[in-house]
């Protein structure tokens, strides 16, 4: 068939022709958004889940539908290296520059600029508990394209927890004004910083008593209420969470059939059979498997022998770039311990199957099967999560981020 009329798209963030299987994220969105512009309470959202399950794919779909409805929109993508700071003054700007045009009062909006211009340029608080007025990092440094200049005594405390609740809370009494709202999208929220975390679910929490039209859509990997309850202990009521997972049999289909039938191709039900059981329903796998069937079936309807042969070009691929990527960026320690947890994650008396990308490994079990103490091995660990190759949804216990990660390490030579 001709590639060049291939509909798939197996990329990072990239939407896939068909978004099947997230209804339920998109309706209960809509009402956050319904309720919110009648005045109603309403919680921030959070996705949770493995990376390729769609999360930024859904993050932007849910940024758009805000759009719609003639939202302030901002988006960041939070790193563990860097400050919230800067980031989120570019995506409150963004979202109050879609807001100003439609603003009575021209000065309201530059008020609003100034007190975003301080929050942005204001570093830490002193030693000595005295107003911040350390020069932000140079990478922390934002040059936002404000005229106005920036304020005094408003969001220019130093404390980042003190300073974002003022921020938000002048962000959403604008928005309020022109009787719409502001929504910030964080991707990648687990790698927040501890105090960035802990004045983010501050400032919610803030606007969720006075019932304030702003809200933060977050996106993480399966630990981020875990990131945020160690922040602050009432996240668990502040957020409405969805754990978002992989395709179910009928929307993986609805994936690939979709996006083919609209260019006059079909499948036959081995086909579809055989590619629901390589991809195992994750998003990001559905295209990779339904791209490489496509560049080599020859006809309509795609068997299930297109599939066996497409296979192995498909899996090459995703060695390379979606999994081989992130273990070169492991350490020998780092991926000793790996190895260890793609062994123990097998399933008892079936050496073919694989639960890596659903069951924790007990963090004790691989330090006995690498005769290790466990303190030993905190180091590998530790350096793992941060580099976001596995998380710890449980105390004392392990998982990969990556789906068939497991089943990929045991592929490799030790």
């Amino acid at each position: 068939m001709d590639p060049v009329r291939n509909p798939y798209a197996p990329g990072a963030g990239q939407r896939p022709p068909e978004l099947a299987g997230r209804g339920r994220e998109l309706d209960v969105f809509d009402v956050v958004l319904e309720r919110i512009a009648r005045g109603r309470p309403e919680r921030s959202l959070m996705l949770t889940g493995l990376r390729g399950v769609g999360k930024t794919v859904l993050l932007n779909t849910l940024r758009s539908a805000a759009i719609g409805r003639l939202w302030g929109t901002g988006k960041i993508e939070a790193r563990p290296d860097q400050s919230l700071r800067r980031p989120v003054a570019a995506a409150l700007h963004m979202a109050v520059r879609e807001l100003a045009s439609r603003h009575r009062a021209p000065d309201r909006i530059d008020a609003f600029l100034g007190v975003l211009r301080a929050f942005a340029q204001r570093g830490p608080a002193s030693a000595d508990g005295r107003r911040g007025t350390t020069a932000p990092r140079l990478r922390d440094r934002w040059q936002p394209g404000i005229d106005v200049p920036a304020s005094s005594g408003r969001a220019d405390s130093g404390d980042i927890e003190i300073d974002l609740v003022e921020l938000l809370t002048d962000a959403a009494s604008v928005a309020a004004d022109v009787g719409t709202g502001i929504a910030v999208f964080i991707d990648e929220m687990q790698d927040l910083g501890p105090e960035d975390v802990s004045a983010l679910c501050a400032a919610c929490h803030e606007l969720s008593q006075l019932g304030a039209p702003l809200i933060v859509v977050g996106a993480g990997l399966p630990h981020l209420p875990a990131v945020l309850s160690a922040a602050k202990s009432y996240s668990e009521r502040l957020y409405r969470y969805q754990r978002i997972d992989r395709l179910d049999r009928i929307a993986a289909d609805q994936a690939l059939c979709a996006p083919a039938a609209r260019e006059g191709v079909e499948y036959e039900s081995k086909a579809l059979d055989l590619l629901y059981e390589s991809s195992g329903g994750y998003p990001y796998f559905v295209q990779a498997y339904g791209k490489a069937t496509w560049d080599n079936a020859p006809r309509s309807p795609v068997t299930a022998d297109d599939v066996r042969v497409a296979a192995p070009e498909a899996e090459a691929e995703l060695a390379v770039g979606f999994f081989g990527s992130r273990f070169e960026r492991a350490t020998p320690a780092e991926r000793e311990y790996m190895r260890a947890m793609a062994t123990l994650s097998r399933l008892d008396g079936d050496p073919g199957a694989a639960r890596d990308d659903l069951d924790a490994v007990p963090t004790a079990e691989i330090a006995r099967s690498l005769d290790r103490k466990p303190a030993s091995l905190s180091p590998a660990r530790d350096a793992l999560i941060k580099k976001g190759l596995i998380y710890s949804g449980e105390r004392g216990t392990v998982a990969f981020t990556v789906p068939h990660f497991g089943r990929y390490l045991r592929t490799q030579p030790g």
